[in-house]
């Protein structure tokens, strides 16, 4: 197949990206620059020059693909509205990725017991409104002759296979250890994240692609930790013996953002990824967070 990315040198679409042209379909991917173009052609991708706001670059490329895959941004709903318009009547595959913060709210790092599958309801926080209003525009599609699927990851750990070779909120987490001298979490660290190795992520975006029905939405994780957890496994890590610190969530904006700080790291996300394992048969089998922490990629391989 011929695939259109977007995301082609980020953290998930790098790593989609290579398992793709792993298997032997052809993947074009949406850059920012030539920097990033020429870092796309030695990954094997076909670089198309441009961004998510250039709707007839996104236009062209997906009518002339067999299949879209929107890894760039969740937030960004001009671009997966081009996608869909540009797919309609298709029935094309579009893959479009979004994440389990939409179930989250600013929760000042304390746990809350709520958890969700694919068949819970939700009302969403204001921080995440946009987003779940996106996601119900792309499975919408499915009504307008677009196979529309939507994948949902839960906190994304261990090591890419793409240009970008690590994630967001566990690295945070250890470059604020190391800056501080102390691994911290926001307030008491009890809030609670799902979780999901990069590499069982590709493997559900692969399955997805070969036979996902249109409108289908999956979470995807493979077990939970707190924040509290995470810390306390960074800790040992760097030698700093196991103990951990709070701190206030205005702190952590000073490093991470305000949104970053109040809606991710001091929010729960608690998932479960029925759909992924009864309808498409996912069977995650990575090394579970706390063991790339201590032992695996982060202990070994990070910064790399």
């Amino acid at each position: 197949m011929r695939i259109f990315l977007t995301g082609a040198t980020g953290y998930i679409g790098g790593s989609v990206a290579a398992a793709l042209i792993a298997k032997g379909h052809e993947v074009q991917g949406l850059v920012r620059s030539d920097a990033r173009a020429a870092q796309a052609r030695g990954a094997g991708i076909e670089p198309i020059v441009g961004s998510l706001d250039d709707a007839d670059i996104l236009t062209d490329a997906a009518r002339a693909a067999d299949a879209v895959i929107n890894t760039a941004n969740a937030d960004h709903g001009p671009s997966a509205d081009a996608i869909i318009a540009a797919l309609a009547g298709s029935n094309k595959k579009f893959l479009h990725t979004s994440g389990s913060s939409i179930v989250g709210h600013p929760d000042g790092g304390e746990l809350s017991e709520n958890v969700f599958d694919e068949t819970t309801e939700f009302v969403p926080s204001a921080g995440r409104a946009a987003r779940v209003d996106i996601n119900n525009r792309v499975l919408a599609g499915a009504d307008n002759g677009v196979h529309a699927v939507i994948i949902c990851p839960s906190l994304i750990y261990g090591l890419g296979s793409g240009v970008s070779k690590h994630s967001m909120q566990v690295p945070w987490l250890i470059d604020l250890a190391r800056e501080l001298g102390v691994a911290k979490h926001i307030g008491s660290g009890a809030n609670t994240w799902s979780n999901v190795h990069i590499d069982d992520l590709v493997d559900l975006y692969l399955l997805a692609l070969d036979k996902a029905p249109a409108g289908a939405f999956y979470f995807a994780e493979n077990g939970e930790n707190s924040m509290r957890e995470v810390c306390e496994a960074i800790s040992k890590m760097l030698g700093f013996g196991g103990g951990t610190e709070p701190m206030t969530a205005e702190f952590a904006a000073t490093h991470w953002g305000e949104g970053p700080a109040h809606n991710t790291m001091a929010s729960n996300s608690r998932v479960r990824a029925m759909r992924a394992r009864s309808e498409l048969g996912w069977s995650p089998h990575a090394p579970s967070l706390i063991e790339e922490i201590e032992t695996g990629i982060y202990a070994t391989n990070y910064p790399a």
